[in-house]
């Protein structure tokens, strides 16, 4: 039986992380095997790259930052291949739409930044966890990368997210509710799924 890609998507701070190991739990406990994968995946050479760039020890134009993504991605493809052929769940925590929202945020061609991603493998559902720019500061005060200092730039991101779910037909979720709350929506919709399967 084929597997199934679950990717949350949503500003940083949104609970992206937390709901993804959730229902990673939720699902082991039904003796469904279910796999987390996080992007960028830091411990890659590409994913060190990034990690420089973000704080600041690299200048890259916006253009080569997401071809740095996408290509951290690119390095897990056959793990995630191979993980979806043994019949798991896959939760990505970020994933294709993150390069689209932010690429297109800094001013990069949106068909563009999907169309180099067109051969990973692609999700089941999509969930988007809706926050307010104001929020992820709110949430995270201190440590912020060089995007999540950037207010006006997260507001535009927010905007691609929102145009990619419409379009794309995710689930389109409240991330400013109660996590609770949050993750029972999220079983559901996934129970839907793999009922389906």
């Amino acid at each position: 039986m084929a597997g199934l890609l679950i990717a949350f998507e949503g500003l940083d701070q949104s609970g992206k992380q937390t709901q993804a190991e959730s229902l990673r739990d939720h699902l082991a406990a039904r003796g469904v095997a279910a796999r987390l994968a996080s992007f960028p995946a830091y411990e890659t050479a590409i994913g060190q790259e990034l990690q420089r760039a973000l704080h600041g020890e690299r200048d890259y134009g916006p253009d080569v930052m997401q071809l740095l993504y996408v290509a951290n991605r690119y390095e897990r493809k056959g793990q995630l291949q191979a993980r979806l052929e043994a019949g798991d769940v896959l939760i990505c925590d970020r994933y294709v739409a993150s390069s689209v929202a932010y690429g297109e945020a800094q001013g990069l061609d949106a068909a563009w930044l999907a169309e180099i991603q067109r051969f990973l493998p692609p999700t089941d559902l999509t969930i988007l966890l809706d926050i307010a720019p104001e929020t992820a500061v709110r949430r995270k005060a201190t440590g912020r990368d060089r995007y999540e200092r950037d207010l006006a730039l997260q507001a535009r991101v927010r905007e691609s997210y929102l145009r990619q779910a419409a379009a794309g037909g995710w689930l389109r979720l409240d991330g400013e509710r109660d996590r609770a709350a949050i993750g029972r929506d999220i079983v559901t919709a996934v129970d839907l799924r793999l009922g389906r399967r």
